[in-house]
């Protein structure tokens, strides 16, 4: 059973500020599909709550060449999936938003929510990374923007102040010939949250990007790993040193879904498999 709660529908971003101001500790709602299981369970009791839904800030969602792609903190995982342009070229993002939790619920999560809650196994994370996307934040003093490696600060925490909004994500456009892949192993076949995951990307220019997501205290871009296989070409040869290689480049925890020696072994199957999936794509 819920608790008791004030709930607020602003329509404008400086009506939200202003609520945000009279109510220390507003909690914001988008997707709420994380929320409201920590409110359900009594793991948090909290006295207001915002729905940003209805600002018109976090709707926008655009694709414009040699621009990129803009995704407002409403715009639900679903939606992004059924995007065509997602698919052709942000193959990574597309792959991850098929992978979050059911059909159902990725009609109510957004990214923004996924990337705000800063699990370290944000299946969306890791696709951002690669693709150096930006977060776009809007507070009483201003708007700023922040590199999405810099937005994770530890186990869900991120660099947001009190009293700020994301109001989207963008990622900037991307040339032909540029590819990637998401993988994730979880502990069943379905729905389950990731044990490992793994996103990889060749760009136009033939350089490969790695991001994982659960074997940190946040999502990481792995750029010494980068820089180890800057120049190589992308061969079988490749993969399996990949598959050794990635052990040294992260540092997993045991918990109730995974040990760490398993989650090591699962990196390297997983990158093994993504970059040879890049080959497939045509990424010699």
């Amino acid at each position: 059973m819920l608790s008791k709660f004030d709930y607020m529908k602003p329509k404008t971003l400086q009506e939200a500020f202003v609520l945000m101001g009279e109510n220390p500790g507003i909690r914001l709602l988008a997707g709420g599909t994380d929320l409201m299981i920590v409110l359900r369970r009594n793991m948090e009791l909290i006295e207001h709550l915002m729905d940003i839904k209805e600002i018109p800030e976090t709707k926008r969602f655009e694709y414009n060449q040699g621009e990129g792609l803009y995704i407002g903190a409403s715009i639900t995982v679903n939606e992004i999936a059924e995007l065509e342009v997602v698919g052709e070229k942000y193959q990574a993002l597309k792959q991850a938003a098929d992978s979050l939790a059911s059909y159902q619920l990725r009609n109510r999560a957004t990214l923004v929510g996924n990337i705000c809650n800063a699990s370290p196994g944000a299946d969306l994370a890791s696709p951002l990374l690669i693709f150096d996307a930006i977060v776009h934040i809007a507070g009483p003093n201003g708007k700023r923007e922040v590199a999405i490696g810099e937005f994770f600060t530890g186990v869900k925490k991120t660099v947001l102040e009190p009293n700020e909004i994301v109001l989207g994500v963008s990622l900037p456009d991307v040339q032909n010939g540029d590819n990637s892949v998401f993988l994730k192993q979880a502990r069943v076949k379905g729905h389950d949250l990731g044990i490992a995951g793994v996103s990889l990307r060749k760009t136009s220019d033939n350089q490969i990007c790695v991001a994982m997501t659960a074997v940190a205290p946040t999502p990481i871009r792995l750029t010494q790993l980068e820089k180890a296989m800057s120049g190589k070409a992308l061969t079988t040869e490749l993969a399996e040193w990949i598959f050794e290689e990635i052990r040294n480049h992260i540092k997993p925890i045991s918990d109730i879904r995974s040990s760490a020696e398993y989650r090591l072994h699962v990196s390297g199957v997983l990158a093994k498999k993504g970059l040879l999936q890049l080959i497939e794509m045509g990424g010699q």
